[in-house]
């Protein structure tokens, strides 16, 4: 159990250093979060998949896993919200925040911590490939872009270049000049405590009034999106760290993303957002539960 809660505290803390951070000093939310998205992230993931010794069969099954289990879930909540007579916006946010875990800002710490490097190379991983089945199918979920739309949107994305460096980089195996690599890997390192002070800060930005909904919407995306992905990859015959990595990614609370898509696109902007600092509140009850049960698989 000590082991468990060392892997949370410290995600925790430093979310509760950003929070205060908040209170306390003027800080600009966009400023810091595009920071963390189009400088920092990239240079995380692009270093990752330059060092990583992951190998293709496991990086295939985490791709596979993610998508399988991202469309699961959606057809879950989209069936659920009709089933409760949600209006439309409800509706499109319930499936919204169900189907973006915060991979990221959360989930890659909290891998890391818990799981170690190897843990979090296929974290990666799955933050990657979800990134993509996102900005392609929310967006033209929401507002009926299309899926060019999406695609266009995409290829915009910093992120996508990142991949197709560090890929690159890899299968080449070209050692970079002057130990570029070396700043690469600095930058990347950034990322983590960054992302979650980004968090601390989002959620003192927020006001703190959970309804049913709220709570609804949170434990579908805590507890039945580990869920879904355990049933996945089980039918798939993952075992070992592949299995943990995807059940833990898809046990992370409802991704902020959510709230700037249902904002951009169409929704319940306003329940979303709700959801969000609702869900990673509960999460730190619910992921050590997660962390318990996935070190018995």
């Amino acid at each position: 159990m000590i082991a468990i809660l060392s892997a949370v505290f410290p995600v925790g803390s430093i979310v509760l250093i950003g929070f205060i951070a908040a209170k306390t000093l003027e800080l600009h939310l966009p400023t810091l979060s595009r920071l963390a998205l189009y400088v920092l992230f990239p240079a995380m993931v692009a270093d990752s998949l330059y060092r990583t010794t992951l190998s293709a069969q496991s990086a295939a099954a985490i791709v596979l896993g993610c998508t399988l289990t991202y469309f699961a879930i959606g057809l879950v909540a989209w069936w659920w919200g009709r089933q409760l007579g949600l209006a439309i916006p409800l509706q499109k946010s319930l499936v919204t925040t169900s189907v973006l875990p915060n991979a990221g800002n959360m989930g890659l710490p909290v891998n890391l911590f818990a799981l170690g490097a190897p843990g979090l190379d296929r974290a990666v991983v799955y933050m990657v490939c979800h990134s993509i089945l996102s900005v392609i199918t929310v967006p033209a979920f929401l507002n009926g872009g299309g899926w060019r739309r999406g695609l266009a949107f995409t290829l915009r994305l910093p992120l996508i270049w990142a991949v197709l460096l560090g890929l690159g980089l890899r299968f080449s195996q070209i050692e970079l000049p002057l130990k570029l690599d070396r700043g690469l890997q600095l930058l990347g390192e950034g990322t983590i405590p960054l992302a979650l002070l980004v968090l601390g800060v989002q959620i003192a930005s927020k006001r703190f009034e959970p309804g049913r909904y709220e709570f609804g919407a949170s434990l579908l995306r805590l507890v039945g999106g580990a869920l879904m992905a355990l049933v996945v990859g089980k039918g798939m015959g993952m075992s070992g760290l592949d299995l943990q990595v995807l059940v833990l990614q898809s046990a992370m609370p409802c991704a902020i993303n959510s709230f700037l898509m249902v904002n951009e696109f169409g929704g319940d902007a306003d329940r979303t957002a709700q959801a969000v600092v609702i869900s990673t509140l509960l999460a730190f009850v619910t992921l050590p539960l997660v962390l318990w049960a996935i070190a018995h698989l």
